[in-house]
């Protein structure tokens, strides 16, 4: 295959796994790391405890350090990333259960446990590193990588580690993904039906551990938290279903680490972690952006239709009661709807519709007193038909009530 010339084709080469061997299984254990980290970090934002990730994230360091002195100790390669998988996982899952004792033994909030167990480890963590770095063996250690992420040195069996540890936290995910759902919105109901809460949320915690743990060579543990709380967020802006924002989450987390993977075997001076960072954030925004239900987009047309059609319903009484009309957005909709003619001077058309959106309101003018300690009175906007919010029946009655008052004033005029 011809060397790519350009980072475009660089790129593409990339996506199509014909980087080498050991490119393409670090975009595909990224692209497992993200569906993993993506998907179960659903869980995490849903039972809104994103938070821990970032204690799990941080707690991991000491581990990294322990883990080298220990192998070095024992005459091993200090480097090997089994082992310092190991030792994070010990490591996290120790942080994870002192944010667990201090939460349930304690009076303080599960943020300010975090907080400290955050700070503790990490900054133990640092200050080992910094005794390695003094060491003879640890000079060349490389661990300042798993703070970021480096893939530049990443070994075949590292990259298999990757993909198979990515792979496995999918697996999991798929097979705990309906108690972990109905934990994370009702673990009232959940523990009603007979569910252990606490092994389901623990259970939870494991997962993202393990997707913290497998994702600290290509991430780092200060850009994992990231990609476990970036695609989920994108992802609810999607969809309302948990099954759908679980999905969505899994393809942004996919995508992101894909791509992210690719773009920095490209480019190889771009660090990976960052890199896959940046492309879910990327993806976060477009989401912002574009999502039909909560996207920034849809938010802009829905007020702009809405804005149109309150001009319109004031145009219209305006209309019907003979009221001058001088805004100019008011004339450009009753124009455009062939309401008025350019002279203001309403059409057949306009006068029809003048007239029905009058007895509306003259209609729930009437639902109102009979209604005035009711929740009816604060459904109608002027905008709803008065169809849609009253029945046939009360309709009737109000035009009785209506007529009867015509009468009564024809008959006082008289």
């Amino acid at each position: 295959m011809p060397v790519p010339s350009t980072p475009f084709e660089a790129f593409v080469s990339a996506l199509l796994l014909q980087a080498g061997y050991n490119a393409a299984l670090v975009a595909i254990g990224a692209g497992l790391l993200g569906i993993a980290a993506g998907a179960g970090g659903t869980f995490l934002f849903l039972r809104k405890r994103a938070l821990v990730s970032d204690a799990i994230a941080h707690a991991t360091l000491p581990g990294v350090g322990i883990a080298f002195l220990v192998m070095v100790g024992f005459g091993l390669d200090g480097r090997s990333l089994i082992g310092l998988l190991a030792g994070s996982a010990l490591s996290a899952a120790l942080g994870l259960l002192c944010v667990e004792w201090i939460t349930r033994r304690t009076r303080l909030a599960e943020d300010t446990a975090i907080g400290a167990v955050l700070s503790v480890f990490f900054g133990f963590g640092i200050v080992l590193l910094t005794v390695i770095q003094t060491l003879s063996q640890g000079r060349q250690a490389g661990l300042e990588g798993f703070l970021l992420g480096s893939t530049a040195g990443m070994l075949y069996q590292d990259a298999v580690v990757i993909a198979l540890g990515g792979a496995l936290a999918v697996l999991a995910l798929v097979a705990l993904r309906r108690p972990m759902t109905l934990v994370s919105f009702d673990p009232g109901f959940a523990a009603a039906l007979g569910l252990n809460t606490r092994r389901i949320d623990l259970a939870m915690m494991l997962l993202v551990l393990a997707v913290t743990v497998t994702g600290l060579k290509i991430v780092g543990l200060v850009l994992v938290v990231a990609l476990l709380i970036v695609p989920p967020v994108a992802a609810r802006l999607w969809s309302e279903r948990t099954d759908h924002v679980v999905l969505i989450a899994g393809a942004v987390g996919g995508v992101s680490g894909y791509a992210g993977a690719a773009i920095s075997a490209a480019a190889p001076g771009l660090p990976t972690g960052p890199i896959i960072v940046l492309v879910a954030f990327a993806l976060f925004l477009l989401s912002l952006a574009f999502a039909p239900g909560r996207g920034v987009l849809a938010a802009a047309i829905r007020h702009r239709r809405f804005q149109l059609r309150l001009h319109r319903r004031q145009g219209l009484l305006s209309l019907a009661r003979g009221e001058p009309i001088f805004d100019p957005l008011t004339l450009k909709v009753l124009r455009r709807e062939g309401l008025i003619r350019p002279d203001r001077v309403p059409t057949e058309a306009g006068r029809i519709e003048a007239g029905r959106a009058l007895v509306d309101e003259r209609r729930f003018e009437v639902a109102r007193r009979i209604h005035r300690d009711d929740p009816l009175s604060h459904r109608y906007d002027g905008l709803t038909p008065i169809a849609a919010v009253l029945t046939g029946d009360e309709i009737a009655e109000i035009d009785r009530m209506l007529a009867a008052s015509a009468t009564l004033r024809r008959g006082e005029a008289v």
